[in-house]
């Protein structure tokens, strides 16, 4: 990886030996002439190591040069960061006016000659080292300063495949012959796109379907063209006309770009026909849309295929993608048996299929490994040869390698060396590792893989924008999204894992117990084990060391556990950039961990410390502090605010902490605050700092917790100090008072209520979680949030009613737990007005009610009798709604939770519920909801237009003829339920029901008789219900669905 990569480290040491800062560090110590040569010395080698970097794979003379380069390299940027450190300890202590006799004192003349003495000896050594490399280069190289596009030879595909030999590629074949011979596409030429992975077999399948039958039918026009990696746009034309013409003229080399065009159209013009592009590379919109208006002259149903590893072509082509994926197990062996076995038949001897399934199970169903081994295998005895191949030579051969790792390389090769480092870097995880992409990120921007383009541009968004670059060309697989839609974690493929270890050398290793792969080179260093005992790693190894990187990736906390001593390690790893001391059982740092001058990554995550080391704070190159799950950690150090680098602080988990630090306010690069401890009177904890600390933190992003809330005036006076609405960027949102018994005066009340009108965040938020608030009105700006989608409110124990929600555009899940006051939830009646008649014939309003919620949770709210104000029990008045024509419903609501709330006997009709939970409560909202639906749709039917049911609050399919009210419903809950005498009969109509679940209803006498007929349900569950002993006509003791308890 070293050489893929230089090019980037000296393009950083550049940008920071330009920098103001270093010029002016130059300058106080006297070092200016020596940085300005090195500088030079830098700018000389930068400018031929791309050509370096692409003669290395068949100049061994190259390859060596650029081995010698690689240590002299990383010395400067370790140089030149210690320049960087010197120059951050100089702002800190420049910002405070009681250092500056210190500032003084260590720029004195004594001070500046000794270090100008130590930095120019280093600066000439490293000078003079690489201009004996440049001198000692007997090769030619071509000076070029900017990245090119890596060609790589020997790629071109046709468009025959035999059908036969392909196998576990019939069901992918049908979906793409669906897409092409699909006539319903908008556009007379559409685009379609199979991505995946190199060695899938995207090429073979696209050629299948080339060749079928009813493709060749279908158009009459079947063009293939290989595109590889060179977009060039003139000689793809050439290729298509050449394709495209049984009689192709010989002079097209000859002809000028608007004569091929011309020829090409004319070619295209009235045809159905089908274009394969195989292999496209090309990311550059602007030469796609050249080539794309040229197409768009074929007839009705014409199709483009392209086959790629990319995402981002699917994107700039707005193709239909097809993702295909790697062989099941069952194909894989298929396969495995036609290339390692004489006629692809099974052999008798269980242990060579056994040894063969194991190395199948290596190949991660990519048919073109399983090819390339198997074909090796078939010249290898299986009796005597294939035990050693498994255990010694699979991640060796020379056929494997260069019939997968190089088919696989070709994508590694292809990317801009930023990304060639970052990809790299993954080897440091174990195979099959879910890795947390903001962890990565973070990682990437400790070693400094991370560039952004100009000074306003966020690092970690750049870094998100490398992992998704490297996503999309199908480096990462199985991503899942969070709640947002960003991608939280993902794996790699076994291959692509392997390819990395293999690009990465021996600058990274992952150790096991031995330490017998540790080497001098060794940069970053994870360890395949968890750690338990004092490190063994060589003395010798440990002072000649540059390790970058110490990483933990499968280390457990444990009760038991013997703590390794780091001191002897620090002192030693003095180049460290990321340190993870997670899950170690440590209760105190020494003070030697701020010599760790380089330290960018710092994890201490669930440790027993209860103090951090004041050392702390000579980390000025800090970015990333993780302290979650240091459950006895009790306060910060005091002189955090010299931690001016910085930008995430993880606190989840530490709750002991009593309050945050004076001058946290300070840091204002931070983009990670996960927790913010309020102290009520900063006088009574010293040095501690108030919500004002939050004002000026407004590039916060992510989630913020702020506890401990004081009740009264005090913090309601303080509340808008917080500035919240300014931090356009955070997402989730955590507000929790003290949980204690301060009574319910009129001072503390108004004063929490106070409080939460200053908290109010900026209207991007889009979770938000209210906590033990003791006010009896809860903030208007809430019904502001027109991006939030999930709400909770817990333990409010004096609210008595909530600001309108429903019109909340976004609100996909409420949450209303322990308020136990509450006696309605919205001031508007039925029909959304406010304060209204019952049932205003007013005209529907526009915004639908909750047009977006999918989750309703109420629990232990015993004072909640109804939704509305005004509409307690309508047992009496559904005729007069029928004609008023104004019952409101949720639109989307899928899940429903109601338990310990008495007294609820009214909420808005939940027909398209999936899952109902109900439980010490009413049963009029389900019964309501089953019979009242039913009655609605009848008066529909029969209505006149005049009176039919307003759509505007009820949805369509709650009055269709063809969508019964709870026809959607998997999962029914009734528990502890006292007005329930029977289910009604309607409930036999849903015959969606899986799980039915009885219990605890004393007056439960009788079950409809149709209710053992639901065949979707697959178990029943009825207890403690003594009044049920009429049991369903044709219920059986021995039917398994059934279960009493």
């Amino acid at each position: 990886m070293a050489e893929a990569v230089l090019f980037n480290i000296i393009g950083r040491i550049l940008g920071k030996l330009g920098s103001g800062a270093i010029q002016e560090m130059g300058s106080i110590w006297g070092v200016k002439d020596e940085l300005r040569k090195l500088q030079k010395s830098m700018s000389a080698i930068k400018a031929v190591i791309l050509d370096a970097e692409e003669k290395r794979f068949s100049n061994h003379q190259v390859r060596d040069w650029l081995q010698k380069l690689e240590d002299v390299v990383y010395e400067a940027d370790d140089l030149v960061d210690e320049l960087n450190t010197e120059a951050l300890r100089r702002k800190v202590m420049s910002r405070n006016n009681q250092m500056a006799k210190k500032v003084r004192v260590f720029f004195s003349s004594s001070n500046q000659l000794a270090f100008r003495v130590k930095m120019a000896k280093k600066i000439k050594v490293i000078g003079e080292i690489l201009d004996e490399i440049r001198a000692n280069r007997s090769f030619y190289l071509m000076e070029n300063m900017e990245e090119k596009t890596v060609s790589h030879s020997g790629r071109e595909t046709h468009s025959f495949a035999r059908e036969e030999e392909v196998i576990g590629r019939d069901e992918d074949k049908v979906e793409i012959l669906k897409l092409l011979l699909d006539l319903g596409f908008e556009e007379n030429v559409s685009i379609i796109s199979i991505v995946g992975m190199g060695g899938l077999g995207k090429t073979t399948l696209a050629q299948l379907v080339f060749n079928d039958e009813m493709v060749q039918k279908h158009f009459e026009l079947k063009i293939w063209v290989c595109v590889s990696d060179v977009f060039d746009f003139k000689l793809i034309i050439e290729k298509i006309i050449k394709s495209a013409m049984n009689n192709c003229p010989n002079n097209l080399d000859n002809l000028e770009m608007d004569q091929l065009q011309n020829q090409l159209r004319e070619e295209l013009e009235g045809k159905r026909y089908l274009l394969v592009l195989d292999d496209v590379w090309n990311e550059d919109r602007v030469k796609w849309l050249n080539l794309n208006s040229l197409l768009m002259g074929g007839a009705g149903g014409s199709k483009v295929l392209v086959t790629t590893r990319s995402e981002k072509v699917v994107k700039i082509t707005h193709a239909q993608p097809y993702y295909l994926m790697g062989l099941d197990k069952d194909k894989s062996w298929s396969l495995f048996k036609r290339m390692a076995f004489e006629q692809g038949q099974e052999p008798q001897n269980p242990s060579i299929i056994e040894m063969g399934m194991e190395i199948v199970e290596k190949c991660g169903g990519v048919p073109l490994a399983i090819r390339a081994i198997g074909s090796t295998l078939y010249l290898k005895n299986p009796e005597t040869e294939w035990l050693s191949f498994k255990n010694n030579e699979l991640a060796k051969t020379s056929e494997l390698e260069s019939d997968v790792l190089q088919a696989l390389e070709l994508s590694y090769k292809h990317l801009p060396s930023h990304l060639k480092h970052c990809f790299g870097y993954c080897a440091l995880f174990p195979k099959d590792f879910h890795i947390d992409v903001q962890m990565l990120i973070k990682l990437w921007m400790a070693q400094g893989f991370i560039k952004s383009m100009h000074q306003n541009q966020c690092l970690e968004d750049v870094g998100y924008g490398y992992f998704m670059d490297l996503l999309w060309r199908s480096f990462f697989q199985e991503a899942k999204k969070d709640d947002w839609g960003a991608i939280r974690s993902c794996k790699m493929h076994d291959l692509m894992h392997d390819l990395a270890i293999r690009v990465a050398g021996t600058s990274s290793c992952r150790l096991n117990e031995s330490m017998e792969n540790f080497y001098e080179s060794t940069r970053h260093v994870s360890f395949d084990f968890e750690l338990s005992k004092p490190l063994r790693i060589p003395a010798s190894s440990i002072e000649k060391s540059k390790i970058r990187t110490f990483l933990l990736p499968k280390q457990r906390y444990e009760e038991r556990l013997n703590v390794p001593n780091f001191d002897e390690l620090w002192s030693n790893f003095k180049f460290l950039r990321m340190l993870d001391l997670n899950s170690l059982h440590i209760k105190i740092l020494p003070n030697s961990l701020g010599k760790l001058k380089h330290l960018r990554y710092l994890n201490l995550s669930y440790n027993k410390i209860e103090l951090l080391p004041s050392s702390i704070t000579r980390l000025q190159n800090l970015q990333t502090l993780i302290l979650s799950g240091c459950k006895k950690l009790l306060s910060l150090p005091i002189d955090m605010n010299k931690l001016i680098s910085l930008r995430h602080l993880e606190m989840y988990e530490c709750w002991s902490l009593t309050h945050m630090p004076r001058g946290l306010g300070e840091l204002t690069a931070l983009q990670t605050l996960d927790q913010f401890v309020v102290v009520e009177n900063s006088i009574v904890v010293r040095d501690s700092g108030g919500l004002g600390e939050l004002s000026l933190l407004n590039n916060l992003r992510g989630e913020l917790s702020i506890k401990n809330l004081g009740h009264g005036k005090y913090t309601a006076l303080k509340s808008k100090d917080a500035n919240l609405k300014e931090k356009q960027h955070l997402h989730s949102l955590r507000l929790v008072w003290k949980n204690e018994d301060c009574g319910y005066t009129s001072g503390i009340l108004e004063g929490d209520e106070i409080s939460l009108d200053g908290l109010q965040p900026h209207s991007n938020l889009k979770s938000l979680k209210v906590e033990y608030f003791m006010g009896q009105r809860v903030a208007g700006w809430l019904s502001l949030l027109a991006n939030l989608v999930k709400l909770y409110l817990i333990g409010c124990k004096n609210c008595l009613h909530l600001p309108p929600l429903d019109r909340l555009p976004s609100l996909k899940e409420l949450k209303l737990l322990s308020l136990t006051s509450l006696q309605y939830v919205s001031d508007r009646d039925g029909a959304g007005s406010t304060h209204g008649e019952l049932f205003p014939s007013s005209p529907c309003l526009a915004t639908p009610f909750f047009p977006s919620l999918v989750k309703l949770e109420i629990r232990d709210c015993p004072n909640l009798w109804g939704w509305w104000r005004d509409i307690d029990d309508l047992d009496e008045d559904f005729e007069s709604m029928i004609e008023y024509q104004n019952i409101t419903s949720f639109p989307c609501l899928s899940y429903l939770t109601i338990e310990s709330c008495p007294d609820l006997t009214f909420l808005p009709l939940f027909p398209h519920l999936e899952s109902l939970s109900l439980t010490n409560t009413s049963s009029k909202p389900f019964l309501r909801t089953m019979m009242m639906m039913n009655d609605i749709t009848e008066a529909a039917a029969t209505s006149t237009p005049a009176m039919s049911i307003s759509t505007s609050v009820s949805p369509s399919p709650a009055t269709s003829s063809s969508s019964s009210p709870l026809s959607k419903l998997k999962y029914l809950v009734i528990s502890n339920i006292e007005d329930i005498e029977h289910l009604p009969q309607e409930i036999c109509n849903l015959s969606s029901l899986e799980l039915i679940h009885l219990s605890e209803c004393p007056n439960l006498a009788s079950l409809p008789d149709e209710i053992c007929s639901l065949s979707s349900v697959w178990i029943f569950q009825i207890g403690q219900c003594p009044k049920l002993t009429r049991w369903p006509s044709s219920y059986q003791p021995s039917l398994p669905i059934w279960h009493h308890f």
